[in-house]
């Protein structure tokens, strides 16, 4: 016969059981987690040095006791797992800067963590927010190539609505190209850089000589031929 009314005592080490192994579940779901998304992340060893220049790399140079850097670590498991979902030619790898002080020195390291995207024989400092999304977007940016060319009207129209300043080349094969590419192969880190033909700027863009470097910013453009001049906007 069934007891009514009456509240059926459950033994304390029972109830204790089942908090311990929920806690053990999330901990299980929680650890596989980490250790999926850190497989996209190559932890680094000195034989990195040798080859390297293989490949695009993205590198977190950290120390296992810094704060920050524990921080970053699931934020990169995530860029890394980022980066392989969408086909980037960039590795992201992972290296420990105290047990490879003489490579970390080689890199420019001086603290932690440090972001460097190694591109052949460079090596570009990220400086930005340590977020996902702005990461991926310097890496693209980097590693991709250090001139863009704007094809057509309709896609200067599209990079022009995204960027804040836009810096185009107009023209062909130059000393001033040259200079250009040498600026931008520097400032890439911070900025896109395109070409582009004259055919494809806007109407009311007018060049006193070609080659020219175009700066659009704030309703109105600069040009550079050898001289700086400003061109407002009607």
């Amino acid at each position: 016969r069934r007891a009514t009314g009456w509240a059926v005592p459950v033994p304390v080490n029972m109830v204790a059981t089942k908090r311990e192994r929920r806690s053990f579940l999330w901990a299980t779901v929680a650890a596989f987690i980490l250790a999926v998304n850190a497989s996209f992340v190559e932890d680094l060893d000195d034989s990195f040095k040798e080859n390297r220049k293989d490949d695009i790399w993205l590198v977190d140079f950290y120390a296992p006791w810094c704060g920050h850097c524990k921080k970053l670590e699931p934020v990169w498991n995530e860029v890394g797992k980022e980066m392989k979902s969408i086909g980037s030619p960039v590795k992201v790898g992972k290296m420990d800067a105290t047990s490879y002080s003489s490579i970390a020195s080689e890199f420019g390291v001086r603290g932690y963590p440090t972001i460097k995207l190694l591109k052949g024989d460079l090596a570009y400092n990220y400086r930005g927010s340590r977020t996902k999304d702005d990461i991926i977007e310097f890496a693209n940016r980097v590693a991709g190539p250090v001139i863009r060319p704007l094809p057509s009207q309709q896609m200067f129209e599209h990079v022009q609505k995204r960027h804040r300043v836009l810096f185009v080349y107009i023209g062909g094969e130059s000393p001033l190209k040259e200079k250009y590419i040498e600026v931008a192969s520097e400032l890439i880190v911070y900025t896109y850089f395109f070409s582009a033909s004259e055919e494809v700027l806007p109407e009311y863009v007018t060049l006193p000589e070609i080659p020219a470097v175009l700066v659009f910013k704030d309703g109105t453009y600069f040009v550079y031929d050898g001289k700086l001049r400003v061109m407002p906007i009607f």
